[in-house]
């Protein structure tokens, strides 16, 4: 493969594979498969889409969840680890991968962390929510995030009345979820966001049912950073509206989403230049996402930053399982699946998915993710695939055979092999002395059927390329 066409893959989806590459090149080249891929509606998901149920619970509504939680019926952390494995699964086998990359990427912007006893039941309408709206205009995206009933519980705003005003969401959708604190904002302004925001109610812990409560929406003048309404009305709706697509215009948003997106498809520390080149398109295009991704993809800085961007864990975990090609199954009974196998190796690591407990969601830089405890996870986790020793139900790992080149063949030749498939690419001249290292096997050794490489030294090889800079970056 390729070096752009692995870059490429790497960083919009959660990993090269062959696969991968091959549906690029049947597209006609990178940019042709990134357009495919901005299309998500016309991609045949039926795989990773059909693992959702496996997992009945989240077809539940909310009012029912609720209900059934009360009669004892139904417990909120078994959903929302359900919900968690399927994300681990659509990461690994969806073919809408650009909108997995993304729906990860805004659900961290505009975070909520799970399991959480105050939105819980909204959890998953919420995830829906982001992934509907990930490739589509970031005002819709907002305005759909910051009244929905989960963000609402969440951030105190389902309980906030004229009356008795809560500033978190209020606060926070100015700080996290849009223009940032540089943007100047005062006190005074804080408490203008939330009395905008106040009438969308939740009838948090009895019913759950959520409604818009004119009577609770405050009256009178507001302005924040230049957004200004007498808002004489008690039916606030379109004020809120009126309000989101402000923020989500306004150029300090355009420079604080620019910022993320070029932290997480770039560098830990992306220039200026690339920041202000992609704000400029966001904005001129009205906060379109897709053809914000297409300026990313072609800036010549993103074209030199292969190999600058360290794994998270979980997408670590994800790339594994890519990478080594495991099939999951549904699984039958309360035995240990892959997908909880999955979740408890990714609660290992230090990242189980939706589970920052702060509302700035997850660190996107290798400072936060290059701990020791934070790399000796990934070696484990990496170990027990390599041998398929762990996860043991619900899933079929490819066999040493299956790994194998015609052989006889080479040492290096193998590793070169595995390589393609794992990495894809050759094995670095490095690697090949680690696996030499690992295994004790000469480069220029003969390995044939009966060869110790096949019998009991192949996991020391292939957990040797898990744990390299070769895949643990990207």
């Amino acid at each position: 493969m390729k070096s752009a066409t692995r870059h490429l893959l790497n960083r919009f989806s959660y990993s090269a594979t062959p696969e991968l590459g091959r549906q690029l090149e049947s597209h006609g080249g990178g940019a042709r498969w990134l357009e495919h891929q901005l299309r998500p509606d016309a991609i045949d998901d039926a795989i990773a889409g059909g693992m959702r149920s496996w997992f009945p619970d989240l077809a539940i509504s909310p009012t029912r969840m609720g209900a059934l939680k009360a009669s004892g019926h139904l417990n909120p952390a078994d959903v929302m680890a359900d919900l968690a494995r399927w994300t681990l699964l659509r990461r690994i086998y969806s073919r809408r991968q650009v909108q997995e990359v993304m729906t990860d990427f805004w659900s961290n912007l505009l975070h909520i962390t799970s399991p959480s006893d105050k939105a819980w039941p909204y959890r998953i309408t919420y995830d829906t929510t982001i992934r509907r709206h990930a490739l589509g205009r970031f005002d819709s995206m907002l305005y759909a995030a910051i009244t929905h009933p989960a963000m609402g519980c969440y951030l105190d705003n389902a309980k906030s009345t004229a009356r008795s005003p809560n500033e978190n969401l209020g606060r926070e959708l100015l700080e996290l979820h849009t223009v940032g604190r540089l943007a100047g904002y005062s006190e005074d302004e804080v408490v203008s966001s939330a009395y905008i925001l106040t009438g969308w109610h939740v009838d948090m812990f009895n019913s759950w049912k959520a409604s818009y409560r004119p009577d609770d929406h405050y009256v009178g003048k507001v302005s924040v950073l230049g957004f200004s309404q007498a808002n004489k009305a008690p039916d606030g709706r379109q004020l809120t509206r009126d309000y989101l697509h402000y923020l989500a215009h306004h150029p300090a948003t355009a420079r604080r989403v620019a910022l993320r997106l070029a932290t997480r498809f770039i560098s830990d520390a992306p220039s200026d230049k690339v920041v202000s080149d992609l704000a400029g398109v966001f904005s001129r295009s009205g906060t379109d996402i897709k053809a914000t991704l297409r300026a990313l993809a072609r800036h010549p800085e993103f074209l030199a930053s292969a190999g600058r961007k360290v794994r998270t864990p979980t997408e670590d975990l994800v790339a594994t399982m890519r990478a080594i090609g495991v099939k999951a199954r549904k699984p039958s009974g309360k035995d240990t699946d892959f997908a909880l196998a999955l979740l408890w190796e990714s609660e290992a690591m230090g990242q189980k998915p939706f589970a920052w407990t702060r509302p700035d969601g997850f660190p996107d830089v290798a400072d936060a993710w290059s701990s020791v405890s934070r790399i000796l996870g990934s070696w484990q986790v990496h170990y027990n695939a390599a041998g398929a020793w762990y996860p043991k139900t619900a899933v079929r790992f490819r066999t040493v055979h299956e790994w194998m080149p015609r052989l006889p063949a080479r040492f290096d030749a193998v590793l070169d092999h595995v390589c393609r498939r794992v990495i894809s690419r050759p094995a670095p001249s490095r690697l090949l002395a680690a696996c030499c290292a690992a295994t004790g096997i000469r480069p220029h050794e003969r390995i044939h059927s009966g060869h110790p490489l096949l019998t009991f030294k192949f996991p020391r090889m292939l957990h040797t390329v898990l744990d390299s800079p070769s895949h643990m970056t990207k």
